[in-house]
């Protein structure tokens, strides 16, 4: 039975929406005399984090990234004292955030590309490209204490080279599913949805067989969650923008427990594929 990582930066987004020029993108702090304290600005991130235990949430993930758009120091820092369950900050592998990480010390560190443009994170890290690089990065965080997971794109090269880097766990970037999903309109009997949940099993069975852990995570919902959840041996599913959505209407913790009943409903799509 996999865990459910709740990602919170959408709560961080929906703040910076108002609140962006108040504070300084950094720290947090007000920005200049006059401004109003950012500790006030809401919705505030670390307020979740309480609802979001409630909800059953076995993991908070953040994703604090260079330009900090959204998820701040500030955050990050507070999360790490309040949070009764792990901690798992997303990062960029730069000098920067392994600094970051090695101060504050989340459970678990998932590095991941990041690019200036992008709405959200598109597409996994090249590990294979950047083995000897970041298997470097990825001693320094292991020797400070702080497992390490790659989010990839489900291919073989990509698990064998994050097994080789040293990464302790990996988690399948689930966008290319999803959009299989939805053109395939729900169908698990259509072709394109079959062969990406095909290629998520393979490459988690890859990831099993080198050791690692097995996670999974982006742009999944309440509607294609169910098969992924199934995926044999898999330990956390890394989920933010449906949950929070959902929770502007049904609150966080309602949200969050509706999330955790849809992770188990696609066993019977697991059971005929061809793998």
């Amino acid at each position: 039975m996999p865990q459910l990582g709740v990602n919170l930066d959408h709560v961080a987004t929906l703040r910076q929406a108002r609140y962006r020029r108040e504070a300084n993108p950094t720290t947090g702090s007000a920005a200049a005399p006059g401004a109003s304290p950012f500790s006030l600005a809401e919705p505030d991130p670390v307020r979740a984090v309480q609802d979001a235990e409630l909800g059953g949430a076995d993991v908070i993930t953040l994703h604090l990234r260079e330009d900090r758009r959204h998820v701040n120091d500030r955050d990050v820092e507070l999360v790490r004292e309040v949070a009764r369950v792990p901690l798992n900050l997303e990062m960029a592998a730069t000098d920067e955030m392994v600094a970051i990480a090695l101060r504050i010390r989340p459970a678990m560190c998932t590095l991941v590309p990041e690019g200036r443009m992008e709405v959200t994170t598109e597409g996994g890290l090249d590990v294979h490209a950047q083995r000897d690089r970041l298997r470097q990065i990825v001693a320094r965080l292991v020797g400070g204490g702080i497992a390490v997971s790659a989010f990839i794109d489900p291919e073989e090269k990509q698990v064998r080279a994050s097994a080789q880097a040293g990464f302790q766990a990996c988690e399948l970037h689930t966008g290319p599913y999803a959009l299989a999903f939805a053109q395939a309109n729900a169908d698990d009997r259509a072709p394109v949805f079959r062969a990406a949940l095909s290629r998520l099993v393979r490459s988690g069975a890859a990831c099993l067989e080198e050791g690692m852990r097995l996670n999974a995570g982006h742009a999944l919902n309440y509607a294609n969650v169910g098969p992924v959840g199934m995926i044999p041996d898999l330990w956390q599913l890394h989920i933010g923008h449906s949950i929070v959505s959902r929770a502007v209407f049904v609150g966080l913790r309602e949200a969050i427990a509706q999330m955790k009943l849809a992770m188990f409903s696609g066993g019977a799509t697991l059971d005929d594929l061809e793998l």
